[in-house]
């Protein structure tokens, strides 16, 4: 029997109205496409993601909790923003490794909206203690972080200036500045909505790996 796809055109076609039409009203009344074309297959992919994310890491969390689990809230925080608009215009979803503290704990992240998909690995954020742990794993074990980040172009905030207390000649002086670690993979919406993209995403989130796994193991995390 062949397999079948967990998204499916509308869920696009819902995010791409929800941005024209970002109001509470709007929302509610299209809160039945919202269940059926996002949340119900980004729940049912979580659920059925649990057991193939384990080749990857057996310490990777899948959580299909309908709520406080890997699916992102589609809500925004708007309180400290100007952008007052209630709901975000994708759908997001974390697989943290187990014992970190939420989204800012090594692991993967895929994102799904229009014309922006992408599926990201590494550490987003980072407190300063888990920040400065890093910066010291890299300082002490060179050549693993030189082979973790191989062939990654890493993204996120920078310092403009070497953190103190680090020599500014370090030949990873440009990541000892960095306060996210981070690399992602652009995915088609035809990827997204293809049978195969269950498989195909865990597929990236392996060759990603190392990356996460050089970060767990800096904050002392399984992998």
């Amino acid at each position: 029997m062949a397999a079948s796809s967990h998204f499916s055109p509308e869920l696009f076609r819902f995010l791409r109205e929800l941005a024209k039409n970002n109001s509470r009203d709007w929302f509610q009344a299209n809160r039945q496409r919202y269940e059926t074309a996002l949340r119900e297959p980004c729940l049912r992919f979580i659920s059925d993601l649990g057991l193939p994310l384990r080749k990857v890491s057996r310490h990777l969390v899948a959580d299909p909790r309908p709520s406080g689990g890997s699916l992102f809230r589609i809500y925004r925080d708007t309180r400290f923003s100007r952008d007052k608009s209630p709901y975000k215009t994708h759908a997001g979803m974390y697989f943290p490794v187990r014992g970190g503290k939420d989204v800012h704990a090594p692991g993967f992240y895929l994102h799904l909206e229009p014309g922006s998909c992408f599926v990201a690995a590494g550490l987003w954020h980072p407190d300063a203690p888990a920040l400065a742990r890093v910066r010291e794993a890299i300082v002490a074990r060179p050549g693993r972080w030189k082979s973790a980040r191989s062939g990654l172009s890493l993204e996120g905030d920078s310092l403009r200036r070497p953190p103190r207390g680090y020599d500014a000649n370090h030949p990873f002086i440009d990541d000892l500045r960095r306060k996210d670690f981070i690399a992602s993979v652009h995915l088609s919406e035809k990827e997204v909505t293809s049978p195969r993209f269950l498989s195909g995403f865990v597929a990236k989130c392996g060759k990603m790996s190392p990356l996460p796994k050089f970060l767990a193991a800096a904050l002392e995390l399984p992998w």
